[in-house]
């Protein structure tokens, strides 16, 4: 027990008497994990929960875990309460969710919040499909992989508190297990950035390094599509798979096949007419050598 209550001092929470909440008909409340619910091992992270002005009181529970309730008084203006986590190994990752007191009774829990430790294996890959470039209002193909053999792949956006996109992994033939993220559409008027993990079956709270960020180029005008709405099956992750080396074009040359034809006929045309010259030329000095030659001959 002293032990307990020493751990849940190193994670920055209160300890509270563990009591039965039970679920009210106040609007639950919203949890998100600052800077992401993918954090790097033993670095720190932050569990916020929001409820109503009247709330009295935030709890916070990990899923699977015997530990008394995590207690917090909430900030002001008083709607919301934070949960710090000064060291995230994989012993605080998990599955949580909030509650909050006000003078009706206790709220309904929260959405769960995946904690995930990360940085246990070497970063996968991620690219974009066909390219990392596009006009607003487009969609894109993410693909995550990795020759680790993941069991399933996680994709982030940066600045959203969503909760990030997992996929199964699929075996691509050059034997790297890979994951395609439909994305989109896009619009110029968000900043599209993204990290990806690899994970295992077994241990599907403890991920790689991430991957390296890659940031989509969206060009146009900012139109009112809303931001990415990738409703993506997990059963659909690897369909059609292309291997990250063919995601190499260069959008400077992108233009068209038609624009080198039209050129090299005009070459072509140019070089007609200049041997054409040459050869009425060489004919008529050829034709006055050969008269002055006859009329020196009489």
């Amino acid at each position: 027990m002293i032990l307990t209550r020493m751990a849940l001092l190193c994670l920055g929470l209160s300890v509270g008497p563990r009591t039965q909440v039970q679920a009210g008909t106040l609007p639950k409340p919203s949890i998100w994990a600052e800077p992401s619910s993918m954090i790097l091992w033993r670095s720190p992270v932050t569990i916020w929960c929001q409820g109503t002005l009247k709330a009295q009181e935030f709890r916070v529970d990990r899923e699977g875990s015997t530990a008394p309730w995590y207690t917090m008084k909430p900030l002001e203006p008083g709607d919301k309460a934070k949960f710090p986590i000064t060291h995230m190994t994989e012993h605080t990752a998990g599955r949580y969710r909030c509650y909050y007191q006000s003078p009706a009774g206790w709220s309904e829990s929260s959405d769960p919040l995946e904690l995930v430790v990360t940085g246990f294996y070497r970063k996968p890959y991620l690219s974009a499909l066909p390219r990392p470039v596009m006009t607003s209002g487009g969609n894109v193909t993410l693909l995550c992989g990795s020759q680790e053999g993941f069991s399933r792949f996680i994709l982030t956006k940066e600045g959203e508190h969503s909760p990030p996109w997992t996929l199964d992994s699929q075996q691509h033939r050059s034997g790297d297990s890979q994951a395609l993220f439909p994305v989109g559409p896009v619009t110029s008027s968000h900043k599209w950035t993204f990290t990806c993990y690899g994970c295992y079956r077994n241990s599907p709270q403890t991920c790689s390094h991430p991957s390296d960020v890659l940031e989509l180029l969206v060009t146009g005008t900012a139109d009112t599509i809303s931001p990415s709405q990738n409703k993506s099956d997990p059963k659909s992750g690897a369909a059609n798979t292309i291997s990250p080396s063919q995601n190499t074009s260069d959008p400077k040359g992108a233009s068209h096949p038609q624009d080198y034809t039209v050129g090299n006929l005009i070459r072509i045309s140019m070089a007609g007419i200049i041997l054409v010259a040459l050869g009425v030329l060489l004919f008529q000095v050829h034709h006055s050598s050969r008269g002055t030659h006859d009329a020196a001959r009489r």
